[in-house]
């Protein structure tokens, strides 16, 4: 019950916002989103024994976050100030050598793994709509839901046993059915420009991506030895747990978006 209160709790949080807000109170939304996940995101890599300077990898996740979300902005100033300071942060480290390329490599991802994705979910608002927004997310939401259904009830071989035992084939291709319907069909109202086959092909693309996302993450946590991200949200787990399967999958959706719709 917990599960799923918090579940429908977050829903209707993520719907108000997408629907209500514009582009900046969105970002800023995105913003705090990014903080939340970034502090998970130190706490797996400390648990993997990298040392990761929060201020500078924070600083260059959340500009890159407004750079994306704003095309115009200088997003190739931004990562190379970011890659000259990490460098800096590790010739002054009195850490050994050998930990200098995991620990620059660490605090400079948290900009393509975080603030990429979320300025991407910004993005996607401000070029298609709040429709275009949430069409993302309802895919995404129901290629789990299916997953989740389909695992249970006809799932019989692992997808990934080493990276997260529950994970089955027969949920995935679940997932892919569901996904790629709801895209495919809702698409007919909220991107109507965009012809059936290619809303199937994008949506079967989303689903793999989201697919990606979520083992990722939990390769993520297993090498930690963590079970979720957190205990942030209650039943759910961190605000990594939630977002995973958006990281990869916001990204590709964006450039869609962005370059396959024009005109």
């Amino acid at each position: 019950m917990t599960r799923l209160l918090s579940g429908l709790v977050l829903v209707a949080l993520a719907v108000s916002a997408i629907w209500f807000l514009g582009t900046l109170p969105l970002l800023a939304v995105a913003e705090v989103v990014l903080v939340l996940a970034l502090h998970e995101y130190e706490r797996l890599a400390r648990a993997l024994d990298l040392q990761i300077p929060g201020v500078v990898a924070g600083a260059a996740a959340m500009l890159t976050c407004a750079a994306v979300a704003w095309p115009a902005a200088p997003l190739d100033a931004i990562l190379v100030a970011a890659l000259v300071a990490l460098g800096a942060l590790a010739l002054a480290s009195p850490r050994p050598a050998v930990r200098s390329l995991g620990d620059a490599a660490a605090g400079l991802f948290p900009a393509l793994y975080l603030g990429l994705p979320l300025g991407a979910l910004v993005a996607i608002h401000d070029r298609a709509g709040r429709e275009g927004l949430l069409l993302l997310l309802l895919t995404v939401m129901a290629s789990d839901t299916s997953q989740y259904y389909t695992g249970r009830a006809f799932g019989r071989r692992p997808l990934a046993p080493a990276i997260s035992p529950g994970k089955t084939v027969e949920g995935a291709i679940g997932g892919f059915v569901g996904g790629a319907a709801c895209f495919a069909i809702v698409g007919r109202w909220w991107l109507p420009a965009v012809p059936v086959p290619m809303r199937i092909l994008l949506g079967l693309a989303l689903v793999a991506l989201g697919i990606v996302g979520d083992l990722f993450e939990s390769r993520l946590k297993r090498g930690a030895g963590l079970k979720d991200s957190s205990t942030l949200i209650p039943g759910h787990g961190g605000v990594l747990d939630r977002i995973d399967a958006l990281l990869f999958a916001a990204p590709v959706f964006y450039v869609f978006v962005r370059y396959g719709l024009r005109g």
